[in-house]
């Protein structure tokens, strides 16, 4: 490392599909004796999250474009325009090295003002399909790096490469065994885990009311719900309607969050989840088979890209959130539980996909940019 070591600012915010590949970046710079800065919108959740890690944080005025013409873009970009001059001050007294942006608005005033200041810049894009942001950004950006191999041919002509999605470190260190230990699963139990997100998949969390009626009270089935903290309260009204009363069936769980999902993900049999990029990455470091239910509002339906990354090659099935029910959870999820061959072979492609070291890969294309 040459003389200064490496200093980087980070930027990412607005959802945290953007701000934790951006924190995991942040932590991989600390641990190899770099200094950080992480660049963010002073009202996003990331003024909140990235402190709490005592991670040092500046503030900067963002906000978002409309993708047709309103007055409000007026106002968006005069804020832009103020943010990028914010981030200028902010880079004249850090001084990094390199800038490095995951997404999200305020990532573009940050690259922005450091592309007009000649600091190398990388972006880092999460999906299939690539943002908004990342697409403009990528034409002053000196590196792109992508999670999914289908992203590289959006990149054209750039230095683009193919590292993953950082993953946090519980997820790397996860042992199944022990872990259906620490959660109490004998060896011949089906565990199915079905994941709602953090604000909740109101389509997934009403056709797992049905897989609860089918599988409620099987002696060798355990299954946990995760319903997300905005949708539980949705979730129970519907138990309540049709009568289901979760104390009857032992075998099942049903909670609004888990702080142990490395745990719950490697123990699993069968995982039911969104296809948003983070989940993907964990499913695949894990080797995990999965039924994926793509959030169909996503921007260019990336999420449906996403998933189909994994499908093609046999790690996954997917079922259209238009096309879902409680009866085609409850066929998909028979046919798997069946067929323990068929979730090996998932399991097996979904390891091939994964990428372990893709932080280790962002940190070293960083020192390369900074250092070359």
């Amino acid at each position: 490392m040459s003389d200064g070591g490496l200093r980087v600012v980070v930027s990412g915010g607005g959802t945290g599909g953007h701000i934790y590949p951006a924190l995991a970046i942040a932590r991989g710079v600390l641990a190899r004796g770099g200094t950080v800065l992480y660049a963010g919108t002073a009202a996003g959740m990331e003024s909140s999250i990235v402190p709490r890690e005592g991670i040092p944080f500046a503030g900067i005025a963002s906000a978002g474009l409309s993708r047709s013409w309103s007055v409000r873009n007026l106002a968006a970009l005069g804020r832009a325009g103020w943010g990028v001059a914010q981030a200028c001050g902010v880079l004249r007294r850090f001084r990094p090295r390199v800038v490095a942006g995951t997404g999200g608005y305020v990532s573009a005033p940050v690259v922005l003002a450091a592309a007009a200041m000649r600091i190398p810049t990388l972006i880092h894009e999460q999906n299939a399909v690539p943002g908004l942001t990342n697409r403009s950004l990528s034409r002053l950006a000196d590196g792109v790096a992508v999670t999914f191999p289908a992203a590289l041919d959006r990149f054209p002509g750039r230095r683009v490469k193919y590292t993953g999605l950082p993953v946090r470190p519980e997820f790397l260190a996860a042992d199944r065994a022990a872990a259906r230990r620490r959660l109490g699963l004998a060896g011949d139990v089906f565990f199915l885990l079905s994941v709602g997100g953090s604000r909740g998949a109101h389509s997934l969390n009403m056709g797992m009311v049905d897989v609860i009626r089918a599988l409620g009270g099987q002696k060798d089935l355990e299954l946990v719900h995760l319903t997300g903290q905005a949708g539980r309260p949705a979730f129970q009204a519907e138990l309540d309607r049709r009568g289901i009363i979760l104390a009857n069936y032992g075998n099942v769980r049903v909670e609004a969050y888990r702080d142990d999902m490395a745990d719950l993900m490697a123990a699993a049999d069968l995982v039911i989840a969104r296809a948003g990029a983070a989940s993907i990455a964990e499913l695949t470091v894990l080797g995990r088979p999965s039924i994926l239910v793509p959030y169909p509002f996503a921007a260019a339906n990336h999420q449906q890209v996403n998933a189909e990354e994994l499908v093609a090659r046999g790690a996954a099935r997917m079922i259209l959130d238009r096309d879902l029910s409680g009866a085609c959870l409850v066929e998909n999820i028979g046919d798997l539980r069946r067929d323990p061959g068929a979730r090996e072979r998932m399991a097996r492609a979904a390891l091939e996909l994964g990428r372990p070291r893709a932080l280790e890969d962002i940190l070293d294309f960083i020192e390369r940019l900074a250092f070359s």
